[in-house]
C-alpha cells in the first residue's frame, strides 16, 4: 500500500468530501489524524471510527479553525496535510461570521501549524470551482481552467458569500504560501455529489434529494458535477504526484437541469418530477471546463449516470428516499 508507514492529518474529517478521503487514505495504508470540533460526539464520528483500517491507524482530535495553535497538535509528524474544513451556506445571515472568518482564518490557522513541523512536505486545500469560475451564461466555445478567476467584488455585489468565502481563503493561503514556502496545491471541485457516508445530509446532496422527491426542482443553470469519490482521490493523488502543483479544476460532467432530469428519469422511470424549465426561461448555454491537470494527477472521472444513480441509492439505504 502506497501509504504504508506514513502519517497524514484531515481537517473537518467528518465531512462529506473528508469522510470519503480518510476512507481512500486508510485503504492505502496511511495513518490518519483527523480533527473535528468534538470528538466525543458519536453521531459526527462514529462512521469513521467504524472504517476500515481505522482501529489501528485513525486518529482524533479536536480542532477549531478561528482558534490560532489549535491545529498544532494535528499536524505534528505529518508529512502530508489535507485542508479540507470549511462552512458551507447558501444563505447565512452573518456571512462575515459564519463563512468568511472561519473560511479565511481557519486556513490560516491550518497553515500557520504546518510551518511549525519539519516534516510537512505538501499541504492540499479543498477550494472550489466557486473560486474559479461563476455559472453564469458562458458561450460554448469556452474551456475554463485553472487561470480563471472569479471577481470577489462580482461576488460581494451579487450576496454570493460562499464563492467570495472561497476566494479570500483561497487568496489567503497563496499568499502565506509564498511567504513561508510551503509547497501548496488547491483542489477546485465542482457540484460534488455520490454516496454518502455521513449520517447526515449536506447541501449538494440534499438538492439531489429534494429534485428527486419532488420538492424542488434543479434551477436553469449549467451544472459542472463532479464524484465525491473522484475527488477524495484527486486530494491523494495531489499529495502522491511529485509534479502536483497550482489550483487543479475537478469537473467530471457538465449539464443543464434539462439533462440531469433526463437521466434520472432514465435511472428511475416512477419518479414524479418537477417541471424542469423555470419561468420559461431559454436553457443557458453550455461549456466546458478542463480536466486536462486533473487527468494528469490520474483522476479517470466517474459517468454522471453512475454518481446520480450512486446518490440515490444512498439516499434510499439510508432512509432519507422511499422509491
Amino acid at each position: 500500500m502506497s501509504g504504508a508507514g506514513k502519517v497524514v492529518c484531515v481537517t473537518g474529517a467528518s465531512g462529506y468530501i473528508a469522510s470519503w478521503l480518510v476512507k481512500l487514505l486508510l485503504q492505502r495504508g496511511y495513518t490518519v489524524k483527523a480533527s473535528v470540533r468534538d470528538p466525543n460526539d458519536s453521531k459526527k464520528t462514529e462512521h469513521l471510527l467504524s472504517l476500515a483500517g481505522a482501529k489501528e491507524r485513525l486518529h482524533l482530535f479536536k480542532a477549531n479553525l478561528l482558534e490560532e495553535g489549535s491545529f498544532d497538535s494535528l499536524v505534528d509528524g505529518c508529512e502530508g496535510v489535507f485542508h479540507t474544513a470549511s462552512p458551507v451556506s447558501v444563505s447565512p445571515s452573518d456571512p462575515q461570521v459564519e463563512l468568511i472568518d472561519p473560511a479565511v482564518k481557519g486556513t490560516l490557522n491550518v497553515l500557520r501549524s504546518c510551518i511549525k513541523v519539519p516534516s510537512v512536505k505538501r499541504v492540499v486545500v479543498t477550494s472550489s470551482m466557486a473560486s474559479v469560475a461563476s455559472t453564469g451564461a458562458l458561450t460554448p466555445n469556452v474551456i475554463v481552467d485553472e487561470t480563471w478567476l472569479v471577481d470577489p467584488v462580482v461576488c460581494e455585489e451579487s450576496k454570493n458569500w460562499y464563492a467570495l468565502s472561497k476566494i479570500l481563503s483561497e487568496d489567503a493561503a497563496w499568499k502565506f504560501a509564498r511567504e513561508n514556502k510551503i509547497d501548496l496545491v488547491t483542489l477546485h471541485p465542482g457540484l460534488t455529489i455520490g454516496p454518502l457516508l455521513q449520517p447526515t445530509l449536506n447541501l449538494t446532496v440534499d438538492m439531489v434529494l429534494n429534485h428527486v422527491n419532488g420538492t424542488q426542482t434543479f434551477p436553469n443553470m449549467v451544472y459542472r458535477f463532479v464524484d465525491v469519490r473522484d475527488v477524495a482521490l484527486a486530494h491523494i493523488l495531489a499529495l502522491e504526484v511529485p509534479s502536483a502543483s497550482g489550483r487543479i479544476c475537478l469537473v467530471g460532467s457538465l449539464t443543464n437541469n434539462v439533462g440531469a432530469s433526463k437521466i434520472l428519469r432514465q435511472l428511475y422511470p416512477a419518479l414524479n418530477l418537477h417541471e424542469i424549465i423555470e419561468d420559461d426561461q431559454p436553457q443557458l448555454p453550455m461549456y466546458q471546463v478542463s480536466k486536462e491537470k486533473a487527468k494528469g494527477l490520474g483522476v479517470d472521472f466517474i459517468p454522471l449516470e453512475v454518481s446520480l444513480r450512486d446518490t440515490v441509492e444512498s439516499l434510499k439505504d439510508k432512509s432519507f428516499l422511499n422509491i
